[in-house]
């Protein structure tokens, strides 16, 4: 198969971290603001050199929690590109998207996309507290209030029970993506749950709701990561090994509750796989990593499914198998994801990436880094976003 497009369309070039911590260190802005120091820093640019700026933040967030006026926060000089993004948990990799596609353009040369997130505050200790938001599933008004279907776990347990039961799985199997997923975080010293964990363990976690246990659920953090992205050329001339941007798909199906449909078995992922592999001659046999958005379990091993690493119906004997986990021929959520490492959404995935590609994982590093996929999922399988990285300019 040849392969149409080779050269990448920008550079991540710079990645900056706030504190991550579960206790009050300051609001969303001012974590932003960090994180976006930080990485300017890190690529050795000045905040001056910065014309674009996109902001991310959880939908669950207030309105205002990433105001446009944290340009004027960080002294930042006249731009071409502002904007705030909202594709819910595709947000980030959309963000890259954009940017990536106004510095291709010229239409700007050096853009910092953030995300930043506080769901953990006094009062509401567990971060499922600042996610209980009514999720729309049946189009009938409020129906999911009235039966009590808030937040993100019982929409998503809903999809996890049926992918169960039409591939005649049981609830333990998903106990395999969590397991892999914890001996990354172990050699991650950012990771939050690093301890140990055997499947016993994983059996006797307590359930949030049928099938998800509480070690198939994200681990909230509060906290902020930037990027800095720039064309390729200019990349390569700055302080770190740059990381180029190959390809970018989107994928958000429509009328997915409709009868006859099966939203659980069928997400956006669908879409996004078809137009990358499509796009770039590319498909799963050219990829050697993946970071994925993982806010539960079931998320990872529907990621596997999608974008055909796996028949449909196998990831969590894919898993088991050992394929994902250090030293498997298809690392994945190498920091521990979403479940292991903290949950900043669509920014986890792509600043392990970026870590990765670098090749600055010290103890968890992987030498299957060459081409690596990173995906964005947002509402309940509605929005889903994905791109692919590399450390090289051809690929």
């Amino acid at each position: 198969m040849t392969r149409s497009r080779t050269l990448p369309y920008a550079a991540i070039a710079g990645l900056g971290f706030s504190v991550l911590a579960r206790t009050d260190i300051g609001t969303p802005r001012d974590l932003a603001i960090d994180a976006v120091v930080a990485a300017v820093r890190d690529c050795g640019l000045e905040l001056s050199d910065i014309d674009g700026l996109i902001l991310t933040c959880s939908p669950s967030a207030p309105l205002n929690t990433l105001p446009l006026r944290l340009r004027e926060d960080l002294g930042l000089g006249d731009l071409t590109l502002l904007g705030n993004l909202q594709v819910e948990g595709a947000s980030v990799v959309a963000s890259l998207q954009h940017a990536s596609l106004h510095i291709q353009h010229g239409m700007a040369t050096t853009v910092a996309c953030v995300f930043a997130d506080v769901p953990i505050r006094p009062g509401r200790e567990k971060g499922s507290t600042s996610y209980n938001r009514v999720m729309p599933l049946s189009g009938l008004g409020e129906w999911e209030a009235a039966y009590g279907l808030y937040g993100a776990a019982g929409p998503y347990a809903l999809a996890a029970h049926r992918y169960l039961l039409r591939y005649n799985l049981s609830s333990s199997d998903l106990g395999h993506y969590a397991i892999s997923c914890r001996k990354w975080a172990r050699d991650n010293p950012n990771a939050f749950l690093r301890d140990p964990l055997e499947s016993a363990d994983y059996l006797g976690s307590p359930y949030v709701v049928s099938p998800f246990r509480v070690l198939d659920c994200a681990y909230p953090v509060n906290g902020a990561i930037a990027v800095i992205l720039t064309a390729c050329p200019r990349a390569k001339d700055l302080k770190q090994p740059p990381v180029f941007l190959h390809a970018f798909a989107q994928g958000h199906p429509s009328a997915g509750n409709m009868a006859g449909l099966e939203p659980e078995l069928r997400s956006g992922g669908d879409l996004a796989s078809d137009t990358l592999w499509r796009d770039t001659g590319m498909g799963p046999e050219h990829v050697e990593m993946v970071q994925a958005y993982d806010a539960f379990s079931y998320v990872g091993l529907l990621t596997l499914e999608e974008y055909g690493f796996c028949p449909r119906g196998e990831a969590a004997h894919f898993v088991a198998d050992g394929q994902t986990s250090p030293g498997g021929p298809l690392p994945m959520n190498t920091g521990g994801g979403h479940l292991s490492g903290f949950y900043l959404q669509g920014m986890t995935p792509v600043s392990e990436a970026v870590i990765q590609a670098r090749g600055q994982g010290a103890a968890r590093q992987s030498a299957r880094n060459n081409l690596i996929l990173i995906t964005g999922t947002g509402g309940r399988l509605d929005y889903h976003a994905a791109m692919l990285a590399s450390p090289h300019e051809v690929i």
